[in-house]
């Protein structure tokens, strides 16, 4: 007997629920029918998977060796038939795009617009990471259909690049120079720093770039998003770096580009060929996407590539 996808679809439920007849509620089957597809499963992999308790389940070592695993298939299934129902034109479906939160704010909110207005039909889910890693780690457990982030290093299938995203230094402080509005990070060695709250890939390039200008940020406070780090900047908490195209147009705080610069390299890749509806989406990306925008470049003296 091969392990079939209802199989692993029912293990992964019962776990989820926390018991048999949650799952059993939740799947719409009776739960001895669901008990007799786990013991089918049990038996095909050698060994038990769940320790059935009075009030709940747990997993066995074989069953949290098993159930990483088993999302990755039922994952990747999920992926097929929805490529599949999109190339064929069956039905609308939905488009799963992975990428980091502070794109999701940046990047995409114009791309999604135009998406929307010629395919009204397709869902899109964001599936959101906050390091570049963890992106690129889902992409290959194919949590997503295409991914917006930093160019991966290595990538084992196509890769669309959409441009340079440059870093900007925010602050409330009077005293910085903003004509021209350039800085020098080895000079803000003694200011204190709105930080991201680790791990944060955002933390990550802000503690890189102060660790190669000679010194280690000292944080007066640390916050999950790029927005809320523009908004203490702007009250005088301290200096943050966010990505320019966070950064709103009509934004008041002090806005200046670092010396050296700090940005990052953006591509949309993709596991395989993107079919169809993947390409159209990568299209409207493409079209619309000013990886550091107008706003951002001639309030900065950017000049545009």
């Amino acid at each position: 007997m091969a392990i079939s996808l209802r199989q692993l679809e029912y293990f992964v439920e019962v776990v989820d629920q926390g018991s048999f007849t949650a799952a059993a509620a939740a799947l719409h089957v009776s739960q001895p029918g669901l008990s007799h597809q786990i013991q089918a499963l049990e038996r095909e992999l050698g060994g038990p998977l769940l320790e059935r308790l009075p009030r709940n389940v747990r997993l066995t070592p074989a069953g949290r060796v098993s159930l990483p695993h088993a999302r990755i298939v039922l994952s990747h299934a999920e992926r097929a038939a929805s490529a599949a129902r999109r190339a064929s034109g069956v039905d609308a479906g939905e488009l799963h795009v992975g990428t980091l939160f502070s794109i999701s704010v940046g990047v995409l909110p114009k791309a999604l617009r135009a998406w929307r207005r010629s395919y009204p039909d397709i869902q899109v889910r964001l599936v959101e990471f906050r390091r570049s890693a963890d992106l690129i780690a889902a992409m290959e457990a194919g949590a997503a259909d295409l991914a917006v982030g930093p160019t991966p290093p290595e990538w084992d299938g196509p890769v669309q690049p959409i441009g340079t995203e440059e870093f900007v230094i925010a602050a409330a402080e009077p005293g910085l120079p903003t004509e021209p509005p350039v800085v020098r990070l080895a000079h803000l060695a003694d200011y204190e720093w709105v930080h991201f709250t680790q791990p944060s890939g955002l933390g990550d390039i802000l503690n890189e770039a102060c660790t190669a200008a000679g010194f280690e940020p000292k944080t007066a406070i640390r916050t999950e998003q790029a927005s809320s780090a523009l908004a203490l900047a702007r009250e005088g908490l301290g200096l943050t770096l966010v990505p320019g195209n966070n950064v709103p147009a009509g934004y008041d705080g002090v806005l200046l580009r670092p010396d050296p610069s700090v940005s990052r390299h953006l591509s949309i890749y993709t596991r395989v060929r993107p079919d169809p509806i993947t390409q159209a989406f990568i299209t409207a990306i493409t079209d619309t996407t000013l990886a550091t925008p107008l706003h951002i470049r001639e309030r900065l003296g950017i000049q545009t590539s």
